[in-house]
């Protein structure tokens, strides 16, 4: 399976909302993003990012909470990435190898390899492939191949408190609720879980489905995103100080940004109350190391509020702040400092004390 690797990581997808995080994968043949449910409930709008495209902002066109499915829209680059065939799920069998792609933890790439234990496992009314493979938070969404390098289903969930045992809603259910979707030729569409089938705004009376009358929440229903409290503050910050807010979020109560060559990771830390601003730097040189740690301890000596630190190779900025004594406008000046440092300190670390540019930046 090693051979399909590469196809896979083209067309993996890495997926940020406020509240969660989780991977997606795109399918050429219907230009669409496929993903859980559960990984963008209650978001209109999600990040994506892959090793083929640059993170942007991505939109939530089918949701479907009985096979936990959404489906999302093209990356901007679509044309370019490679077509991945769905498999006929009808005939795995029980022993087959499976292979699942994923992001689990927020981890850049994972791939994992196992067995089908069983084709067919019901639970509530759904059938899934149980397979002997352990899935991670983060996984969900992914892809699980067969040895032919198609799509054998979408990874879903796990058993709790069980080595190895993970389920994936099988290709065959998948290709069904694609040519579903793809008739309805809409981007705002969602299954019922009263009558499971597919509603669109003309379907849909008030907030019930004209089919069975149950409740049913569109895609176009969901309110956009708004921050409360700290998260706020910190949001209000990032938009003052001149950066796109929805893009820079990256998980619950975090956000990256790029700042000239460098990447600020930004974390709130509710239970501790503290927030952190990491800047990744570039990486230490391979020659010549004692100048440049005199340098950064000479530089802490004078930086007030702010540290410059090494963790393996890479060499960070952080600045600190205790959510109680954030205030916008201080705040803001913090902030401002640390993005103009670190841009600072990166060329002065490369061009004058021979450290290596992040590969990434």
């Amino acid at each position: 399976m090693e051979r399909y690797t590469d196809v896979f990581k083209s067309v993996l997808v890495q997926i940020a909302t406020p509240f969660s995080t989780g991977t997606g994968f795109f399918l050429k043949d219907y230009n669409l993003i496929v993903t859980n449910h559960h990984v963008i409930e209650d978001n209109r709008t999600v990040i994506i990012e892959g090793f083929s495209f640059k993170k942007q902002l991505s939109t939530v066109v089918f949701i479907d909470r009985k096979f936990d499915l959404a489906f999302l829209s093209a990356p901007n680059n679509a044309g370019e990435l490679p077509a991945l065939k769905l498999a006929d799920s009808s005939k795995a069998k029980a022993r087959d190898e499976v292979t699942a792609y994923g992001h689990p933890f927020g981890l850049n790439f994972s791939v994992k390899s196992g067995f089908i234990s069983n084709t067919r496992e019901v639970m509530e009314g759904v059938p899934y492939i149980h397979i002997d493979l352990s899935l991670n938070p983060g996984n969900s969404g992914g892809p699980l191949s067969n040895a032919n390098g198609e799509i054998l289903g979408v990874n879903t969930f796990i058993m709790r408190d069980s080595d190895n045992v993970g389920f994936a809603l099988p290709s065959e259910l998948l290709l069904q609720t694609l040519e579903i979707f793809k008739q309805t030729n809409s981007e705002n569409a969602a299954r019922c879980h009263g009558c499971a089938q597919l509603v669109v705004p003309e379907t849909k009376d008030g907030d019930s489905c004209v089919n069975c009358g149950a409740t049913v929440l569109l895609p176009g229903d969901i309110e956009t995103y708004i921050a409360a409290g700290i998260p706020g503050s910190i949001e209000r910050l990032i938009a003052n100080i001149g950066h796109n807010v929805p893009l820079s979020r990256c998980g619950p109560n975090a956000w990256e940004i790029q700042e000239g060559s460098a990447k600020i990771i930004i974390t709130y830390h509710e239970k501790t109350g503290l927030i952190s601003a990491d800047a990744v730097l570039c990486e230490l040189p391979e020659t010549q190391i004692k100048d440049i740690y005199v340098y950064l301890l000479q530089e802490n000596y004078l930086n007030s509020g702010m540290t410059l630190s090494v963790h393996e190779q890479d060499i960070i900025l952080s600045l600190l702040i205790y959510d109680r004594y954030l205030d916008e406008e201080t705040g803001k000046e913090m902030f401002q400092e640390l993005f103009e440092k670190a841009d600072y300190y990166d060329n002065v670390l490369v061009e004058q004390y021979g450290a290596r540019w992040k590969a990434s930046n």
